[in-house]
C-alpha cells in the first residue's frame, strides 16, 4: 500500500482512534503526520497523543523545577516542547531534558550532587561561580594525588528499555598538570552488577607523550589497549566530556552508580568539574 492510500485509510478512522494510534508512535512521527492533512494534523496535536510522549511522572518533575511557573501551558504538546529545553530541578542541582525526537529522558547531575573524595576540603577543591556552567558554579581541582568521583541515580527516573550512556562533563584550565599522565578507571554498576568498566585519561595526551610510551613499552603499549582508552572530546555547549560507559535502563528500579577512580597516585590539578550527564545513546544533542 502506498503512502497516499495509507493516509486515506487512516483519515477514515474516528478521531479518537487516530489519536490513540499516533500516541503509540513518537514525537517525530506525530509531527510528520501533522503535515499530511488538516484532519490528521488535528489528531496529531491532541492531548491524547502528547500526553503519551511525556514521562509518566512529568507532574513530579515539573513540581521540582526551580521556576515551575514557566511551565504553565494550555496543551500537553506545548509542555512537551518546553521540556525539550534544559530545566533546572532539585534546587538547581540537576538539569532535566526530553529528547525532542523520541521523548527519552536526559539528566545532568551537578558536581554538588556528586560524591567527590575530599570535595569539602578547600585546599583540594575550590567551589566557585562559573559563568559557563548551567548550574552557576563548578568544582575546580587544586591539587590531589588520589581522585574519586561518583554519581548515583535510580533506573525509574529514566526512560524504560533504553540504552543510555554516562558522561563526565569537565574542562581543563590553564596550568593544569598530571591529568594526562596516568589513566583513571571508569565504571558503571546497575544494582550489584558491573555493566561497564574501562579506563580514561582526564587530559588529552599529546602526540609526544604517546610516542614516548611506544619507545619505552613497544608492543606492550598496544597490548595494554591505549587506543581504547577514553580521552576528553568537545561538546557543543563548550565543555568537554569523557564517556564513562553505557547501560540498559530496563524496567527495574535498581540504583545506577557511575564512578571514576584514579588507577595510580599521580599528583594532578586543574580539572574543572561540571557534573555527570546520563543521556540516550542515540538521537541526542549535547546542548542538554
Amino acid at each position: 500500500m502506498n503512502d497516499m492510500a495509507t493516509c486515506s485509510t487512516i483519515e477514515s478512522l474516528p478521531y479518537d482512534c487516530v489519536s490513540e494510534i499516533l500516541s503509540r508512535t513518537s514525537p517525530l512521527e506525530a509531527c510528520r503526520f501533522s503535515l499530511v492533512s488538516t484532519s490528521l494534523g488535528s489528531c496529531a496535536d491532541s492531548d491524547t497523543v502528547w500526553r503519551a510522549f511525556l514521562p509518566s511522572d512529568y507532574e513530579d518533575i515539573v513540581s521540582r523545577a526551580v521556576n515551575p511557573f514557566t511551565l504553565h501551558f494550555s496543551s500537553h504538546k506545548q509542555l512537551f516542547h518546553a521540556l525539550c529545553h534544559p530545566l533546572l530541578i532539585d534546587h538547581g542541582n540537576k538539569s532535566f531534558k526530553l529528547d525532542k525526537c523520541w521523548g527519552k529522558q536526559c539528566y545532568i547531575i551537578s558536581a554538588r550532587e556528586l560524591s567527590i573524595a575530599r570535595g569539602s576540603d578547600p585546599m583540594i577543591w575550590s567551589w566557585r561561580p562559573n559563568p559557563e556552567s548551567r548550574f552557576g558554579e563548578a568544582a575546580e581541582l587544586r591539587r590531589v594525588n588520589w581522585l574519586e568521583i561518583e554519581g548515583k541515580m535510580r533506573r525509574r527516573n529514566l526512560t524504560r528499555n533504553t540504552s543510555y550512556g554516562a558522561y563526565l562533563i569537565m574542562k581543563v584550565c590553564d596550568g593544569a598538570y598530571g591529568l594526562d599522565s596516568a589513566p583513571s578507571e571508569v565504571s558503571i554498576s546497575v544494582g550489584n552488577k558491573v555493566q561497564h568498566r574501562g579506563k580514561a585519561y582526564l587530559g588529552d595526551r599529546s602526540e609526544k607523550k604517546r610516542k614516548m610510551e611506544t619507545l619505552f613499552y613497544g608492543n606492550r603499549a598496544e597490548v595494554l589497549g591505549n587506543a581504547a582508552f577514553q580521552v576528553p572530546s568537545k561538546r557543543e555547549d563548550g565543555w568537554m566530556e569523557i564517556e564513562m560507559g553505557e547501560f540498559f535502563s530496563g524496567e527495574g528500579d535498581e540504583e545506577i552508580i557511575m564512578s571514576l577512580r584514579e588507577v595510580g597516585y599521580q599528583l594532578k590539578g586543574g580539572l574543572i568539574l561540571e557534573g555527570i550527564q546520563v543521556r540516550p545513546k542515540t538521537s541526542y544533542s549535547a546542548k542538554c
